[in-house]
């Protein structure tokens, strides 16, 4: 690819133009939205760039799955541009623009913090409100300062996602050196990383989910600071964790992401209960669970099949919340069954501290989990009504999973199940009738709580 160098330049980055005819983008691969964005700006005279990801993608033959444009209008003048526009943030101030459910982001370029000046208040109210805002371990907590588009292009987290695709004359700006990155299929973070980390901790997480998910490396410069920096995640609300983590694991390199994540001590981070049961050789039931849910996960989203984040999270969790239902009940005396109520309780409730899973979806786990326990009792009318249950479907799958991992009790019980929910009334009434006399398929054993990896304890000196 032949790049037409030009003379444009800040302190750390030039400028390089890419011609039409040098790059692989058409306007046939940018959707039909974000087209009709980008010409009304550029008709009203602002300047107007597909930026980040969509670019990105395109240039990697992938089908973008976001259409981000960045442009020199303010929020309020691109509101004024479109009726169909909302504003939304306090942290960063961003446009969308709606058609239907498809959702146009539009970004003001970014400027420097020290350029910021306060913005004053509406009213008689003559406090100035601060644009640009950061806490003592140099976290951005406000982050509205607009700027040029090389400014913006420093401020962008990674080099290949600094690409802007100018719908004036079709080029491409590249500020960055990420066409480059991009045929070297490199992670390079834009600046000093540790600053650029501290800023937004976040990055980390999108550093290794662009490496899973491009199939690439992350640069040595920009790996390093990752471990020693990971705890800084432990700020970050968990609402905006929630998102990111669906976003690690279900975008269909989730099980990669993974990997990478635990490699660099930040899915310790995300979800500490389950890191108390990790091994060094990887090999323990909760480690076994992650793996295959996610394998699982990145399967169906191949095919293009739905995905339940609360399915997820029941199977990431189960094991953790088995080995605490144990310990309740051997600790307190309570009931297994009781036990296993505190149990989910406890963990669903320490988990959302660090990541908000929405009320609908820890409903949901409790659901699944509840049923693994109704499964096991079939006299009567009980298997008949655990048929009715809402969350019949997706608690059996859970079961059939589960069959994979705790012997051969579990294996059987799924397997009754599976020719109960197939079968007839007669041959259903046939079923539970053996279960009532006795010479169906007996209740499975609970298994021994797992251990608990311990940490050694320092020898007295």
């Amino acid at each position: 690819m032949n790049i037409e160098n030009s003379t444009r330049t800040t302190e750390d980055l030039t400028l390089q133009i890419i011609p039409r005819q040098e790059h692989g983008i058409s306007r046939r691969d940018i959707s039909e939205n974000a087209l009709k964005v980008l010409y009304r700006l550029n008709k009203a005279g602002f300047d107007a760039y597909l930026v980040g990801g969509g670019v990105r993608d395109i240039l990697l033959g992938k089908q973008p799955k976001d259409f981000d444009i960045a442009t020199n209008a303010t929020p309020e003048e691109i509101k004024d541009l479109f009726r169909n526009c909302r504003l939304i943030g306090r942290r960063f101030r961003l446009a969308h623009i709606l058609f239907g459910r498809d959702v146009i982001e539009v970004a003001t370029f970014r400027g420097h913090h020290e350029d910021a000046k306060p913005a004053p208040q509406a009213g008689n109210n003559k406090k100035q409100q601060p644009v640009s805002a950061q806490n003592q371990e140099g976290m951005l907590l406000r982050d509205n300062v607009y700027g040029s588009i090389d400014e913006d292009a420093e401020r962008r987290d990674f080099t290949v996602n600094a690409l802007y695709y100018n719908i004036d004359d079709y080029s491409i700006s590249d500020y960055t050196n990420g066409v480059q990155d991009l045929e070297d299929r490199i992670i390079r973070l834009i600046g000093d990383p540790e600053t650029r980390y501290r800023e937004d901790p976040v990055r980390m997480l999108r550093a290794a989910r662009f490496a899973a998910k491009l199939d690439m490396t992350i640069e040595e410069r920009t790996a390093a600071p990752i471990k020693e920096l990971s705890t800084l995640l432990r700020d970050i609300p968990a609402a905006r964790l929630f998102e990111e983590s669906l976003k690690l694991l279900q975008s269909g390199q989730g099980f990669a992401t993974y990997e990478l994540l635990r490699e660099y001590n930040l899915f310790q981070q995300l979800f500490p209960i389950q890191s108390e049961h990790f091994t060094e050789d990887k090999n323990s039931d909760t480690e076994k669970m992650i793996a295959y849910i996610l394998k699982a996960t990145d399967k169906r989203i191949a095919k293009d099949m739905r995905v339940n984040p609360a399915f997820m999270y029941a199977a990431m969790l189960w094991y953790p919340m088995t080995t605490r239902a144990e310990e309740i009940s051997i600790t307190s005396g309570l009931s297994y069954y009781d036990a296993f109520m505190v149990a989910a309780n406890d963990i669903l409730d320490e988990q959302v501290k660090t990541i908000a899973i929405p009320r609908r979806h820890t409903t949901t786990v409790r659901d699944i989990w509840q049923q693994q326990l109704r499964f096991t009792r079939r006299t009567g009318k009980r298997a008949f009504k655990a048929m009715e249950h809402p969350k019949f479907r997706a608690a059996y799958d859970f079961l059939e999973m589960r069959s994979n991992f705790e012997g051969d009790d579990v294996s059987e019980l799924a397997q009754w199940w599976n020719d109960f929910q197939h079968g007839d009334n007669t041959n259903r009434n046939k079923m539970v009738q053996q279960i009532n006399d006795g010479s169906g398929s007996r209740r499975p054993r609970r298994r021994k709580p797992q251990q608990r990896r311990r940490k050694p304890q320092a020898k007295p000196s």
